[in-house]
């Protein structure tokens, strides 16, 4: 009875293979759209250009859609690693991925801290991007706004600061 609940119990692991494809389908889809976004910036830019015309905010949309869409792409890597972790983790290492060099293993994960630390950075530099494409389109009315804008800046840059050396150690 142990021994066939033990092996029910270990294959249940496979499971997470549904949370794996389901990963990759919504990174397909967010590098999709992006890419979508792109286009659609570079169509409109070629359209406003071509015309001669010259709208209000023009340069500050084309770089916050490019911004968007980077965002976009930030968040499908965010589903590939989580994705690909899973699977090395509970199901099986990847091949491919052994046979790669050291230094070009971004996807391998070896453990579930690993696996959190990857992702953590990455969702870190999504709300960077994210901070960023808000405050093009944020109007500054005094010094004071002016100051938190430095300060958010400043707490922004120390925050990848640390990041970087807790990601060297």
């Amino acid at each position: 009875m142990e021994r066939f609940f033990e092996t029910a119990m270990w294959q249940t692991r496979f499971l997470v293979i549904l949370a794996v494809i389901f990963g990759l389908i919504g990174a397909l889809i967010l590098f999709v759209i992006g890419s979508m976004d792109i286009f659609g910036v570079a169509k409109y830019a070629y359209v406003t250009i071509s015309t001669g015309a010259h709208p209000e905010n023009f340069h500050e949309d084309i770089v916050s859609s490019i911004i968007g869409a980077v965002d976009l792409y930030l968040i499908a890597v965010v589903m590939l690693i989580f994705s690909f972790g899973i699977y090395e983790l509970f199901i099986s290492p990847i091949d491919h991925n052994e046979k790669a060099i050291e230094d070009d293993k971004v996807l391998s994960i070896k453990s579930l801290d690993q696996l959190k630390d990857k992702i953590a950075k990455v969702i870190v530099m999504v709300l960077v991007v994210n901070f960023f494409q808000r405050v093009l389109h944020t109007q500054y009315n005094g010094a004071l706004e002016m100051l938190y804008f430095a300060l958010a800046v400043t707490a922004l840059a120390v925050g990848l600061y640390f990041l970087g050396k807790v990601g060297k150690h």
